[in-house]
């Protein structure tokens, strides 16, 4: 992560901008290149830099985090990128909701979850996720069905194969 301090002492080291080394810390290479041949396009561009310095560093942070592949979600949590009140760009999770863990998860199993599945990955008791399950049922949005082994399982009809492992009443 690209630092704003970090930023501001390199364009101070540089002659107030004019040799742009706070560009070449931020993989700007090109105009950190036209700065030093340019003197920072005539101080003019030097002092452009030192009002935008920490949206610059937002943005370096975005395209290196992006370039790295670490800005994805997990299963359990979206991440995005935010600014925060210090200025920095950060990675903030938030937690994923139950009803759209319930769709990832019926999407990832061709529309066939447990209650434990869900508990698991949700991270809420088994009596909840139950409850959450059963309210869906009664809903009309899903279905409790019985699998070849005599398990309970919960099925979301669209998102079903017609190949189902299921006992038909």
């Amino acid at each position: 992560m690209y630092s704003v301090w970090v930023a501001y002492l390199f364009w101070l080291l540089s002659g107030f901008g004019a040799l742009g080394f706070h560009r070449f810390y931020l993989g700007k290479i090109s105009t950190g290149l036209l700065w030093l041949c340019t003197g920072g396009l005539g101080m003019v561009g030097s002092i452009y830099d030192f009002f935008t310095l920490p949206g610059q560093v937002r943005e370096a942070n975005i395209r290196n985090a992006l370039f790295r592949g670490t800005v994805h979600g997990t299963a359990n949590n979206r991440q995005e990128w935010r600014n925060v009140s210090d200025g920095e760009a950060r990675i903030v999770r938030e937690k994923e909701t139950v009803e759209r863990t319930i769709l990832r998860l019926a999407k990832q199993n061709k529309g066939i979850l447990t209650a434990s599945e869900l508990a698991l990955d949700a991270n809420i008791p088994i009596d909840e996720a139950r409850k959450v399950l059963d309210t869906l049922v009664s809903k009309g949005f899903a279905e409790l069905r019985v699998r070849k082994t005599g398990t309970l399982v919960y099925t979301i009809p669209e998102m079903m194969d017609d190949d189902s492992p299921f006992e038909e009443f």
